[in-house]
């Protein structure tokens, strides 16, 4: 399934034979963030490898890819999380979303919010009770402009902080 956005741009769902660039834009991603510790082509490897192991049809994964003329410009990860049965009336997924990264000369022209909606469309489709995420400082609004918003009932507790306590 791809959707046009202009005459150069197209989102789709990514498939296995997508998981080595993918795997590179992850290390584009997380090395423009912080420090690396992993060499670049020893990351690739054991990524496209991660990648290539869930993105197969029965996988609780699902990545969306924006290409430009065949270019992989950006993508957007989101892990199906199933609930336990519940006797009410209330959807039995939470979704989570990752590794949303758009190549800089990309950011700001509709392209993530775009990639945002198809994976919104997918969580409604798919009886997705509520989307969680961790924003980088820079990706706030988009997520904002959606309806996402700090909400009391959810709590987090990062386990690093937690042990040196």
């Amino acid at each position: 399934m791809t959707e046009e956005l202009n005459s150069l741009t197209t989102i789709r769902l990514a498939t296995v034979e997508d998981a080595l660039l993918l795997a590179e834009l992850r290390y584009s991603f997380r090395s423009s963030l912080d420090p690396t510790n992993e060499d670049e082509d020893e990351f690739v490897k054991r990524c496209s490898r991660w990648m290539r192991e869930r993105l197969h049809e029965k996988s609780v994964w699902r990545c969306w890819i924006a290409e430009q003329d065949h270019t992989l410009v950006g993508n957007v990860w989101v892990q199906l999380i199933e609930k336990i049965p519940n006797p009410v009336v209330e959807p039995e997924y939470h979704a989570y979303v990752t590794n949303f990264y758009l190549r800089t000369e990309e950011r700001g022209k509709g392209v993530g919010t775009m990639l945002l909606m198809k994976v919104l469309g997918w969580c409604e489709a798919n009886n997705v009770h509520a989307v969680v995420l961790w924003p980088t400082q820079r990706s706030r609004t988009l997520y904002e402009r959606q309806g996402f918003s700090v909400r009391p009932e959810i709590l987090g507790l990062d386990i690093e902080e937690w042990s040196n306590r």
